[in-house]
């Protein structure tokens, strides 16, 4: 909920006594209103090298932090940037053009060549704020055009002070010589400010000034437009993505597991892979790790299918070659499900047998007792998912030691510039090596330890890929 009434604490210049106010224009925004002689250079002189990075990065702090850097020192004592609560939460706009009030949260300010920490007691960034009608923000944005005064009303002084908490500094802010509040528009619809204030040492802002402003207010609006959209697709990504996570680490009767996942990138672009833990009567279990084709929105609804899919087919306690079979036949009828692959395990502790098959994936590897890591000769590779060959066969493991069971995607072996043979022999070494290091390092978790070192360990893999990994502790039940 707002916490604040009144005009930004870091824009410190409102609506003036009567006469005091002098709107730029009282037309609709126009650049024709503006004399030939008074708009500015495409230098862009008066903007600080700043200016440029607007753009430059994804991210709304960011974007925000270069607006008000480009604007201060050099072009105003003071800046700072408001953007609208709804257009955050994605909104509809407001239900009348010019509502009693709006309600913005400050995205980033300067003042002078301070650092934001400064003012962080007094003027906090996130700081969501309730501006009446009266007030320039709310003119600002109500007539599309910029609103340029000389003095600041009683209300946001008293406001300031009250919220000053006595600090000296409060009183500079209160002397300005000109003020100006500039909407953020994207297709002719507001979505915040940008407010500039000059001290009563520079002169007023002078209508080329505004123009200026402007300007550089069309292309923050532009870039904060593409952060806020690159944002909430991230935030989509990591929903997706962890709603997908079976937990950090489960443990049933006769079997510990871990796991972990490197997403490729910077974690944005939603891949393909997936993986379950699923209880199964008589205590048993079962492993998954599967990839779907591709990056984005269609991978990722092929790959939560085919999850759900193997969950619900796995209520029915078909055999495991069964189970592939119908996943298959589901798989033909998914879109972007073809060509997907998966590995199945179902671990039986009381039967001292691991079940394997495979659809198109990578083998499982198997560290014994003897302490060296092996690729699992499969019966079958099997094809990928959704070609409907029907054709999976299952390999029975024998377990009678206790194991460690790895399944992985591609992303930790597939490679253009080597062999895939080449790069499971390499990771079956990495596994060794790393539960070495372990040991040797007495870490209480080891488990969780192998996948991190694992999952961290250079390759020839390529990096555009994601990387996950199941590892399944396999102890047989005696007697």
């Amino acid at each position: 909920m707002p916490t604040t009434h009144g005009e930004p604490p870091s824009s410190p210049c409102a609506r003036p006594p009567p006469g005091k106010a002098r709107p730029l224009r009282n037309e609709p925004h126009s650049r024709t209103d503006v004399p030939p002689a008074a708009l500015p250079s495409p230098r862009r002189s008066a903007f600080s090298p700043a200016a440029d990075a607007i753009g430059s990065e994804l991210d709304l702090g960011l974007t925000g932090s270069h607006v008000v850097h480009a604007l201060t020192p050099g072009f105003c004592d003071a800046a700072s940037i408001y953007l609208l609560e709804r257009w955050l939460r994605d909104e509809n706009a407001y239900a009348v053009a010019d509502p009693p009030q709006i309600e913005a949260r400050r995205l980033a300010l300067r003042i002078g060549t301070d650092a934001v920490e400064d003012w962080e007691g007094v003027l906090p960034v996130g700081e969501v704020i309730v501006f009446p009608r009266e007030t320039p923000y709310a003119r600002a944005l109500a007539a599309g055009h910029a609103q340029l005064l000389d003095t600041i009303d009683p209300h946001t002084s008293q406001r300031l002070v009250a919220s000053g908490g006595g600090d000296a500094r409060i009183d500079e802010l209160l002397h300005v010589s000109s003020f100006v509040v500039v909407p953020l528009q994207l297709r002719g619809t507001a979505v915040g400010f940008v407010a500039c204030s000059r001290g009563p040492d520079r002169a007023p802002f002078r209508p080329a000034d505004v123009v200026a402003a402007e300007a550089l207010a069309a292309r923050a609006a532009t870039a904060l437009d593409n952060a806020r959209r690159y944002e909430r697709e991230r935030r989509t990504a990591l929903a997706i993505r962890n709603s997908l996570l079976p937990g950090t680490a489960q443990e049933v009767e006769g079997c510990r597991i871990a796991h972990g996942c490197l997403p490729a990138g910077q974690g944005n672009i939603i891949g393909g892979d997936w993986f379950d833990v699923l209880r199964r009567p008589g205590d048993r279990v079962s492993l998954v790790v599967g990839d779907a084709m591709g990056h984005g929105p269609e991978s990722a609804v092929a790959m939560i299918q085919l999850r759900t899919a193997v969950r619900t087919l796995a209520t029915l306690d078909i055999p495991p070659a069964d189970l592939i079979r119908r996943l298959d036949a589901l798989a033909c009828d998914t879109p972007g499900a073809s060509f997907a692959t998966c590995m199945y395990a179902e671990w039986d502790a009381r039967r001292h047998t691991c079940t394997l098959v495979g659809a198109g994936h990578p083998p499982p590897l198997l560290r014994g007792p003897d302490g060296r890591t092996s690729p699992v000769a499969l019966a079958g590779p099997g094809l990928p998912l959704g070609l409907g060959t029907g054709s999976y066969e299952a390999t029975v493991l024998a377990v009678d030691e206790p194991a460690l069971l790895v399944l992985y995607s591609d992303g930790l072996v597939e490679s253009r510039d080597a062999d895939i043979d080449q790069e499971i022999v390499r990771l079956a070494r990495a596994l060794d090596a790393a539960a070495v290091e372990s040991a040797a390092a007495g870490e209480q978790d080891h488990l969780q330890s192998l996948c991190r070192r694992l999952l961290s360990t250079p390759s020839a893999a390529a990096a555009a890929d994601d990387r996950t990994l199941l590892l399944a502790e396999l102890t047989p039940q005696k007697g």
